[in-house]
């Protein structure tokens, strides 16, 4: 069963809902969701460090990682491309607590300390990343990987790892199999959009086109540094029927033009 997606806590929604390029008639639009707004008012207007951020709207930190590093791509793709900056939709909820000092809203202080006790306890939880792995380090195509590190996260920290062998699964069975192991995150190098879905549907938090040392991206992930690509994508499954390794001069990672623009491989 997916697990559900905690709802996010926002002061306020934003005065204006889209910004375009001077110039451009119909420009091509980019949506940022409401609570990708707030991290990047929380973090950037406001100065807020993740972990403030975090407490704030009501969820972990790895996930405002995520929501920050997508909300700032998705704004550098207007400001470099000129493209229209819609914000509009997302999970999250008006806050009806005074969850800082700035809060738009006169606010319940003990339904606030009652949803901030909620949070640091998730946070003392037991919560298990797991990355696709060979030889030590982060495998780079999510549906061929042989194995997986699993490593159980406590108070930040990793307190046990293990690693897994697949069997030979496939893309779909592969996203059932980390749901079963109760994994809540993945660090992988590409993978394709189906796989995606089956990921989001099963409530795993996804970190694509990573590479380099497995231990590294965990350590790296937990201290809020973990340099990802938001939009990672290869939709292939290899040229005539050939698994793509380490050491065959290509890897799965989206590079300038992606996958597709390299017709079809990486």
């Amino acid at each position: 069963m997916a697990r559900p997606v905690r709802c996010r806590r926002i002061c306020f929604e934003p005065k204006y809902d889209s910004f375009s390029p001077c110039g451009i008639g119909q420009a091509e639009q980019v949506l940022l969701s409401v609570d990708e707004f707030e991290t990047i008012r929380l973090i950037d207007h406001e100065k807020r460090t993740h972990e403030q951020c975090a407490r704030q709207m009501g969820v972990s930190r790895t996930t405002v990682t995520e929501m920050y590093e997508k909300a700032r791509s998705k704004i550098a793709d207007c400001l470099v491309d000129g493209k229209t900056l819609c914000i509009s939709g997302g999970n999250y909820a008006l806050c009806d607590g005074s969850a800082s000092k700035g809060c738009g809203k006169k606010c319940d202080r003990a339904d606030y300390m009652a949803g901030r006790a909620a949070v640091d306890r998730k946070e003392a939880e037991t919560m298990k990343i797991a990355v696709t792995y060979e030889n030590g380090n982060v495998f780079p195509h999510f549906g061929h990987t042989g194995q997986f590190k699993v490593y159980e996260i406590l108070d930040g920290e990793v307190s046990d790892a293990q690693v897994v062998d697949t069997g030979g699964s496939g893309h779909g069975a592969l996203a059932g199999m980390l749901a079963a192991l109760q994994v809540d995150t993945l660090i992988c190098g590409g993978i394709g959009a189906g796989a995606q879905t089956a990921l989001a549907e099963a409530g795993i938090q996804l970190y694509g086109g990573v590479s380099g040392s497995a231990d590294e991206a965990v350590d790296a992930l937990l201290a809020g540094k973990l340099k990802f690509d938001p939009h990672v994508h290869c939709d292939h499954h290899g040229h005539h029927g050939e698994r793509h390794h380490h050491g065959e001069g290509h890897h799965c990672r989206e590079n300038k033009d992606g996958c597709a623009g390299n017709g079809g491989k990486c």
